[in-house]
């Protein structure tokens, strides 16, 4: 293989280039898994033949290594791969795996020939914390003092990037475990209205955002049904979603029409000025009358889905998002039947990339649902048609049907 330290004149290069390699090619992306496998294609590239990289379980002890044999020995555990003579022309694996796992990733080189081996562990140590140890293993002449050097330079790289692939998952996992539990106890609506609702946060690296719904019961046997959406994402829009719900349910205890509470919601998140600005969607149900009041702020609109499985978008003046003390809100009022089902939703259940938000809504209201499909299972087919689980964005969803009356 060429490119390996000292072996090919022609591809001289210096320790200026061999540590630009590193930092451009180590740490890309905050995978853990791939940081490793980038560590092991550039020991390979500069270095070595062969690499191995074995990552410690996130709840191992992470301490200072004092005892470089017992790093040695974990290293070399199981790698009989590396370790055993090659045979002519043998393919060898540079691979990596979690020592609690044991599921490697592969890709190969060729080797041929039975020549003695040099072997070197390193450990992936940052600011005083272990994440793991790499195994290199090279063929013909000793590790010169230089392939030393770049190798502990280049796993200290790596255990830097995973020290931050860690501290993200950690924050990621703290924002979901907060905003499932904002949002796993909706308000309490009236047994009049039928309700389902989904949370399904985006799988990308990317933090969760500030997507909520809400029920709030009135009097009169009345609703109101809200989903929002903070701009922004991670802790912060988390937190501002919380203090959103709670402000909203303080202003709509006064029993207001949906576009007045929007005034006074805007009104009092500008006037504290320490919010960011959040699209919302008010829907007041009111099942005696078979009526439906909506006012929204910056917010999509939503669909009914009618009793024979077809989707009908709704047309409603949308004002300018909370937050902006602009106000400006407006209502419309329309018939919502038993056999009607609302469909309230963020902006993550139906934006594609480089697709206009039209036709993503047209997408939507173009589903044929089951007509006698209770609210759940709706909202599953619904969430399945449109592969919510993989959207790139949060995903919040509340689906609302007047409770039909049975009479004998």
């Amino acid at each position: 293989m060429t490119g390996r330290g000292g072996e090919d004149p022609a591809d001289a290069r210096t320790p200026f280039d061999v540590i630009g390699d590193a930092v451009e090619s180590i740490g890309t992306t905050l995978d853990e898994r791939n940081t490793c496998t980038e560590l092991a294609a550039f020991v390979c590239r500069h270095f070595c033949d062969a690499a191995a990289v074995d990552l410690l379980p996130t709840d191992a002890p992470a301490d200072r290594p004092t005892a470089g044999p017992d790093l040695a020995r974990v290293a070399t555990a199981g790698r009989t791969e590396l370790l055993t003579p090659w045979p002519p022309y043998g393919a060898r694996p540079l691979s990596v795996r979690a020592l609690d796992e044991g599921h490697p990733i592969s890709a190969s080189i060729d080797l041929s020939g039975r020549v003695p081996r040099q072997v070197m562990t390193v450990p992936l140590l940052a600011h005083g914390r272990l994440y793991g140890v790499l195994l290199a293993v090279r063929q013909g002449p000793s590790f010169t003092d230089l392939d030393t050097a770049g190798t502990h330079y280049a796993a200290r790289l790596a255990a830097v990037h995973l020290g931050h692939s860690r501290q993200h998952n950690a924050v990621r996992t703290t924002v979901l475990d907060l905003q499932r539990a904002l949002l796993s106890e909706p308000g309490r609506p009236h047994p009049n209205l039928d309700l389902a609702t989904r949370y399904l946060p985006a799988g990308g690296s990317t933090l969760v955002g500030g997507d909520w719904f809400e029920t709030v019961r009135l009097h009169f046997g009345r609703t109101l049904l809200v989903v929002g959406d903070v701009m922004g994402h991670g802790l912060e829009a988390a937190v501002d979603m919380n203090a959103y719900r709670s402000m909203l349910r303080y202003v709509a205890s006064t029993d207001l029409p949906p576009h007045r509470v929007l005034r006074r919601l805007d009104a009092a998140v500008a006037e504290d000025g320490s919010r960011r600005p959040a699209t919302c969607l008010l829907v007041q149900v009111d099942p005696a009358r078979g009526t439906a009041a909506l006012s929204g702020a910056g917010h999509l609109p939503p669909v009914v889905f009618a009793g024979d499985g077809s989707g009908e978008l709704l047309r409603l003046p949308v004002g300018p998002p909370l937050g902006t003390g602009l106000g400006g809100y407006e209502q419309v009022t329309r018939a919502l039947s038993p056999e009607d089902t609302l469909v309230m939703f963020t902006d993550g259940l139906v934006e594609r990339r480089g697709e206009d938000i039209d036709e993503s809504l047209a997408r939507l209201a173009g589903l044929r649902v089951p007509s006698a499909a209770n609210v759940d299972d709706l909202l599953d087919e619904v969430l399945l048609k449109l592969d919510a689980r993989h959207a790139e964005d949060d995903v919040a969803v509340l689906v609302a049907r007047i409770h039909r009356r049975h009479t004998t």
